[in-house]
C-alpha cells in the first residue's frame, strides 16, 4: 500500500509540474493585454519557466538522491507555491517572469524527485515496475493535456491570474500529502553536495537559455549570440571541473555508456522536435486559423491524451524490445506525425491538425514510458533522481533550442503578411523540427552497445545498493 501511495504522489507531482508549465500557453493574449507585454515580454513569459527547469533539474536530482527524495519533493512543492503566488499578484511582466522562473525551479525538484521515489518503491524485477514507469510517463501527457484547459477555463471565469492561485493551492496540498504519506528514501552512500558543479551548471544553462529566449526577437543581435557562446563556454568549464572532482554531480563517464547516451539524445530530440512544434501550435491555431483559445487547447488533446493512453499500454511491449529501439522507432513515428501537420491554409479548420497530433501522440506516450525506465536504469543504483534530472534537463534544453529555431523561422522577415505568411512560416518550422526528430531517431539507433558491454545500471561508482535502492527494471538489449 505504501508503494502505491508513493506512485500516486510522485505521478501527481509530475502531473502538476506539467500543468504549471503548459498553462500559460493558453492565456497568453489575456496575460499580455493585462500587463502590457510586447513581443519580447511575451517571449519571456512563455520561456521563463524553461529557464528555471533547465537550471535546476540536474542539481535537484543529485541533491534529492543525497539528502532525501521526499524532502526534495516537498521543498519543490513549496517553491512552486511561492512562484505561483508571485505570478498571481504580478503587477508587471518582469515580476511575472520572475515568478515563472521560481516556479520552474520548484517544478524541477518535483520532476526529478518523483522518478527517484518511484525507482526506490518499485525495485528491479518486481512485476509492478513496468506499470509504475508507464503511469509516471502518462502523468507527463496528462499534465500537458490539462494545463491549457485549466488555464482557459479559469481565465474565462475569474481572469488570467486564477490559474496561478489554483496551482498554488494544489502545490500546498501536494506538499502536505507527500510529507505525511511518503516514506523517505535516499542513496545508501550519499555524496557531498557538489557546489562548484551546481554553480557552473546553473550559470551555463542560464546564460544559454537566456540567449535563446532573446534570440526569438532578433536572432542575430550581438547580445543573444554572446549569451549563448558564454553559456557554452561555462558548460565546457563545468565538464572539465566535473572530470576532476572525486564526487561529481554527474559522472562524465556516464556519457560513454550507449544506454545513457541514447536516453539523453532521445530526450534532446524530443524537446527540439515535437515539444518545440506544439509550443507554437496554439499561437498558430489562434492567429492563423482564427480558432478560439479553447478550441486550440482542445485540438492539442489529440497529442497529449493519446500519449497518456500509449504510455500506460507501453508496458505490454515484449521484453525483447530494448529502450534504445523503443526510443528510436518512437522518434521516427513522431517525425511522421509532424509531417502530417503541414499544409494548413487560412481556410483550413483547426481540426486538420488532429491526425498529425494523434500520430505524434502515439509515439510520444511510448517515449515517455521509455524515459521513465531508461532515465534511472542507465545510471548507478541509488542515483535515480539524478538520472531523471539529467533526462529532463536534456528535454527542456532541447525544447528551448527547438522553440527558438521554430519561432525564428516561423516569424522571419520576408514572409507574406497575415495568416498566409504565418502558416507558411509554420510549415517551414515544422519541417526543421521534423528533421530534428528524424536525426534523433538515427542517433539513438546508432547507440548500440559494444561487443561484450552490458548496459546495466550498476555502474561502478560505489553509490547505492541493489538491496536497498536498486532502481527500476532493466530493459533487455536486442
Amino acid at each position: 500500500m505504501r508503494s502505491r501511495t508513493t506512485l500516486a504522489v510522485a505521478s501527481t507531482a509530475t502531473f502538476l509540474a506539467l500543468v504549471v508549465f503548459t498553462s500559460t500557453l493558453a492565456t497568453m493574449p489575456a496575460t499580455a493585454a493585462a500587463l502590457g507585454a510586447g513581443p519580447e515580454g511575451q517571449a519571456w513569459i512563455l520561456s521563463s519557466m524553461s529557464i528555471g527547469l533547465g537550471v535546476a533539474l540536474l542539481p535537484a536530482g543529485a541533491v534529492a538522491d543525497d539528502l532525501g527524495r521526499r524532502r526534495a519533493l516537498v521543498l519543490g512543492a513549496l517553491v512552486l507555491t511561492v512562484g505561483s503566488v508571485l505570478c498571481a499578484v504580478a503587477p508587471s511582466t518582469a515580476v511575472l517572469v520572475a515568478g515563472r522562473i521560481v516556479a520552474g525551479i520548484g517544478a524541477a525538484a518535483l520532476v526529478a524527485a518523483s522518478l527517484g521515489l518511484i525507482g526506490h518503491a518499485f525495485p528491479a524485477g518486481t512485476p509492478d515496475a513496468p506499470r509504475a514507469s508507464g503511469i509516471w510517463g502518462a502523468s507527463l501527457g496528462g499534465g500537458i493535456a490539462i494545463g491549457p484547459l485549466l488555464a482557459t477555463g479559469s481565465e474565462r471565469i475569474a481572469g488570467w491570474t486564477a490559474e496561478y492561485w489554483i496551482e498554488a493551492v494544489l502545490a500546498v496540498l501536494l506538499a502536505l500529502w507527500a510529507r505525511f504519506a511518503v516514506e523517505e528514501s535516499k542513496a545508501e552512500r550519499p555524496r557531498p553536495v557538489d557546489l562548484p558543479g551546481v554553480a557552473l551548471l546553473a550559470a551555463g544553462i542560464a546564460l544559454l537559455l537566456t540567449g535563446l529566449v532573446e534570440a526569438r526577437t532578433g536572432a542575430f543581435r550581438p547580445a543573444p549570440v554572446s549569451l549563448v557562446v558564454g553559456g557554452l563556454l561555462v558548460l565546457a568549464v563545468w565538464l572539465v571541473v566535473e572530470r576532476r572532482r572525486a564526487a561529481p554531480m554527474i559522472d562524465p563517464t556516464l556519457f560513454r555508456s550507449p544506454r545513457f547516451l541514447a536516453m539523453m539524445l532521445a530526450a534532446l530530440a524530443t524537446g527540439m522536435g515535437i515539444i518545440a512544434t506544439t509550443s507554437v501550435l496554439l499561437s498558430v491555431a489562434e492567429r492563423g486559423l482564427r480558432a478560439s483559445a479553447l478550441a486550440a487547447a482542445a485540438v492539442l488533446l489529440a497529442w497529449s491524451v493519446t500519449s497518456v493512453v500509449t504510455s500506460l499500454l507501453a508496458r505490454r511491449l515484449p521484453p525483447s524490445v530494448s529502450g534504445r529501439l523503443q526510443m528510436a522507432v518512437s522518434l521516427l513515428v513522431v517525425a511522421v506525425g509532424q509531417a502530417l501537420l503541414l499544409g494548413a491554409t487560412p481556410e483550413s479548420s483547426v481540426w486538420r491538425f488532429v491526425p498529425g497530433l494523434f500520430v505524434a501522440g502515439i509515439a510520444s506516450g511510448v517515449l515517455n514510458a521509455a524515459f521513465g525506465r531508461e532515465a534511472v536504469a542507465s545510471v548507478p543504483a541509488g542515483r535515480a533522481a539524478m538520472g531523471s534530472g539529467a533526462n529532463n534537463t536534456a528535454r527542456y534544453v532541447g525544447s528551448a533550442i527547438g522553440t527558438t529555431v521554430v519561432a525564428v523561422i516561423a516569424t522571419r522577415p520576408g514572409l507574406e503578411p497575415g495568416a498566409v505568411g504565418l502558416l507558411g512560416g509554420f510549415d517551414d518550422a515544422v519541417v526543421i523540427a521534423g528533421v530534428f526528430s528524424l536525426l534523433g531517431a538515427i542517433a539513438v539507433f546508432a547507440c548500440r552497445p559494444r561487443a561484450g558491454q552490458a548496459e546495466q545500471a550498476s555502474l561502478k561508482d560505489g553509490q547505492g545498493s541493489a538491496r536497498r535502492d536498486p532502481g527500476p527494471p532493466q530493459a533487455a538489449v536486442p
